[in-house]
């Protein structure tokens, strides 16, 4: 059988330019496979596969039997009609996505089923376009009903295949014409396996990159341009700034960028007691002091070996252990206390303080040798008092993040609160603003926060009970125990009002859920 041909003609456009082109090729006893007529200025540009049957007919055969036709500007052999090139590109694009997709017709019939959805269905290779859903997949479903109008949203189910058990969650909607009639509906499966490994890499703390920061201030974003032209370096960092600029943050994007393989180490040098913080940095040998674990322990600088080694409020360190630092950071070798083996380390050492190191070297209590060794790549993190435009830009993104974690519909700030944010002086820095947008996410059960509902930490103290829809000025009189169960009823009740359910109103209230339900039975709500 001779294969068919694909050709693209183009005619002044007329009526009877379809009609004269099928006369044609029948009368030479071809048939006609597909056939697309695109318009466009006054001209008719038609794509056509053209079956010679059983005839010997060459390709160019069929090109002389239609170049005699009326009005026709051009003709041409092409490898692709439009439409297949169109139909080729769609399965590429749903079977790359991470989602496995299943379409049906108004009787039930596939139309459409991506890989994925083969595969979590246990479907192979199988012809199923076509074919009624429930036969062809033969496993309980319920996108048939979506044709009776009833969509559903994230069901858990699991089947198990012969590639192992998939776990999935699934959502259908109905797919309606112009004028609302159900013509089919489309079913798509996100891989409970898929869904954990993206949660994780949205919040493991690892993998922030510079990406994460937000602000269109100019010392900011100098800030950053900086930091990414270090990040592939091994030279020491030393982060200055206020409590609350995010120095943690930046020291995990710069070891994100530097590419390095070992792990992110954090050390909080001011939170260690004295007496434990050598032996938390150097490690020590079995039998080293009393108390110390059978086999001993290796040290922060050696976990850190082949990736970075973050030590924040490096400013609280004692001279004993500010000595050892800088021999470890000078030679890259490090001993375990009770030990006599030199132990090599390739740990990149980042610093971070909220202290004027300049004027501790003054007073005596920091080395000054430290202070050059580890002052090599100064970055000055500025505090949000100096950031007065990047507040609203903060503020809304942390809004975003706290309505997407507590799954209510989102939020947005009036004008109003803006201001009321933009002139506030910041004390806490961007960590205060993140918990000051978090409390009037919560607290507000409106779509549009409002002044009342920013809070900071001086109006807290003054006015507790003002943090739930004003009731601090419905304090009334009685003991303090009955007040105290009179505002714990209204708070909670404003709770269950805003959530969808006991659970999300206890992860609202920051209790469990136990202790929220124990509460609800104790009011009578």
């Amino acid at each position: 059988m001779n294969p068919s041909c694909k050709l693209n003609l183009l005619f002044q456009d007329r009526v009877g330019v379809v009609a004269d082109i099928s006369s044609r090729l029948a009368d030479r006893a071809m048939n006609i496979v597909s056939m697309e007529v695109e318009r466009k200025n006054e001209l008719a540009d038609i794509y056509l596969e053209v079956d010679p049957g059983s005839c010997a007919i060459s390709s160019q055969d069929i090109l002389e039997t239609l170049s005699g036709l009326d009005g026709l500007q051009s003709i041409r052999a092409i490898q692709t009609l439009p439409n297949e090139n169109r139909q080729n590109t769609f399965h590429t694009v749903l079977d790359n996505i991470s989602d496995g997709i299943v379409s049906i017709d108004e009787h039930g019939r596939i139309t459409t089923i991506n890989q994925l959805a083969r595969t979590i269905l246990n479907c192979g290779d199988k012809d199923l376009i076509g074919r009624r859903f429930d036969a062809a997949v033969g496993t309980e479903t319920a996108l048939l009903q979506c044709l009776d109008g009833k969509p559903y949203t994230r069901l858990r189910r699991s089947v198990s295949t012969d590639k192992g058990k998939f776990e999935f969650f699934t959502s259908a909607r109905p797919i309606v014409d112009s004028s609302g009639r159900i013509i089919g509906a489309v079913e798509i499966m996100k891989d409970l396996k898929a869904i954990k490994a993206m949660v994780e890499e949205v919040v493991q703390p690892e993998k922030i990159s510079f990406d994460a920061f937000v602000g269109n201030t100019v010392s900011v974003k100098q800030v950053i341009a900086f930091a990414r032209k270090i990040a592939s370096t091994d030279s020491i960092v030393s982060i200055r700034g206020e409590s609350g600029t995010g120095k943690e943050l930046f020291a995990r994007a710069i070891h994100t960028e530097s590419m390095r393989s070992g792990p992110f180490i954090p050390v909080n040098c001011a939170a260690i007691p004295d007496t434990l913080l050598e032996s938390e940095l150097f490690g020590y040998e079995s039998g080293a002091f009393t108390g110390a674990e059978k086999n001993g322990r290796t040290g922060l600088f050696e976990q850190a070996s082949g990736g970075t080694l973050f030590l924040d409020e490096i400013g609280e360190l004692p001279p004993g252990p500010q000595a050892k630092i800088l021999r470890a950071i000078q030679e890259k070798q490090i001993r375990r206390i009770g030990g006599t083996n030199q132990i090599d380390v390739d740990a990149r050492i980042i610093t971070a303080t909220n202290r004027n190191l300049e004027q501790l070297v003054e007073k005596g209590a920091f080395r000054q040798d430290l202070y050059y060794r580890i002052n090599v790549l100064p970055i000055h993190l500025p505090p949000l008092k100096n950031r007065p435009d990047d507040i609203p830009i903060l503020a809304e993104h942390f809004l975003f993040q706290i309505n997407c974690k507590l799954g209510g519909a989102l939020q947005r700030l009036s004008e109003d609160a803006i201001q009321k944010l933009v002139h506030h002086h910041w004390p806490g820095n961007v960590r205060e603003l993140k918990n000051v947008i978090e409390r009037a996410a919560i607290l507000c059960d409106q779509s549009v926060i409002g002044t009342e509902s920013i809070l900071f930490g001086f109006e807290l103290a003054v006015h507790p009970a003002a943090t739930v829809d004003g009731m601090a000025s419905s304090v009334g009189s009685g003991h303090l125990s009955r007040q105290l169960a009179d505002l714990e009823r209204r708070i909670i009740k404003n709770a269950l009002a805003s959530a969808k359910s006991i659970r999300q109103a206890a992860i609202r209230l920051g209790i469990s859920h136990t202790a929220l339900r124990n509460k609800i039975r104790k009011h009578g709500l």
